[in-house]
């Protein structure tokens, strides 16, 4: 009996043993590999603070596909999921309410979100009544009256809109001109900012908005639109970055401290978002 219990005890030490040992090989052949990716990636990993290795795999096929980026450029398209078409591969976003919050083509809003605090802007620089989240509409007054000392008029003629008022816009712009062309300029239901109530479109009272980039208005809130926490929202040659045509007119309320940011460092929100604010 004890013979046997003896040969029993044996062959699973035996087992456990080999068992560890394979996993062992295996771990450091993962290893071996993933050193490998790395070494391929430039070692971007200990560079780069936002950096994920669940992403090496995409990285490596964004670089291999797009060899002329940056290790940067690599890792911040591949974080903003801009290896997946446009809507797809999509997720909510886990900060509602918040000014730091982004919504674009992969991050989206829930249909019956409704930002707290919303308030109406002063009608002396609106068209009709609008609404904003408070902190960002009364730092758009402040800088509507500091532009108005210059002699120059800056009007909201769209500010927060609701999921049911963006479908029905966006249908409206699909059946004029396609789905294709009208998702260049216009977002789907849910997947727009404007329904944050951080973002403002604007003109001068004087020219309709696709000809704000024209006055005076322009050229000064690109000098001080973020001494008041906003940004344009969709810059030029920023459009493989932020999904959307150039908009002059399109602004968003991101509080001063980002907004100086990328002001001076002449980058979109949704570059910022994944190198300071993702998780």
């Amino acid at each position: 009996m004890r013979k046997i219990f003896s040969c029993v005890l044996i062959t699973f030490i035996l087992l456990v043993t080999l068992t560890l040992l394979f996993l062992i090989n295996r771990s450091n052949d993962h290893k071996d590999e993933l050193e490998k990716k790395l070494d391929d990636l430039n070692n971007i990993d200990r560079k780069i603070t936002y950096f994920k290795y669940k992403y090496v795999d995409r990285y490596l096929d964004y670089k291999n596909k797009y060899p002329s980026l940056t290790d940067i450029d690599i890792v911040t398209r591949v974080n903003l999921n801009l290896d997946y078409p446009f809507y797809e591969n999509i997720k909510q976003t886990p900060y509602l309410n918040k000014t730091y919050i982004l919504v674009n083509k992969y991050i989206f809003l829930p249909h019956d979100y409704v930002p707290n605090g919303l308030e109406e802007i002063d009608n002396n620089y609106t068209d009709s009544a609008k609404k904003l989240v408070k902190e960002a509409k009364y730092s758009f007054e402040e800088m509507a009256k500091d532009a108005k000392k210059e002699n120059l008029n800056i009007r909201v003629i769209s500010a927060y809109r609701s999921y049911e008022y963006q479908k029905k816009l966006y249908d409206d712009y699909v059946k004029n001109d396609g789905k294709n062309k009208a998702d260049t300029y216009s977002a789907r239901p849910g997947f727009s900012e404007h329904q944050t109530g951080l973002v403002i479109d604007v003109d001068n009272f004087k020219l309709g908005y696709e000809q704000f980039e024209s006055t005076k208005e322009f050229e000064w809130m690109q000098n001080n639109a973020y001494k008041y926490g906003f940004i344009l929202r969709y810059p030029e040659n920023k459009e493989n970055i932020t999904g959307y045509i150039y908009e002059p007119w399109h602004y968003r309320y991101v509080g001063k401290k980002i907004a100086k940011y990328i002001h001076k460092n002449k980058i979109s929100f949704d570059e910022y978002y994944v190198r300071f604010i993702e998780k």
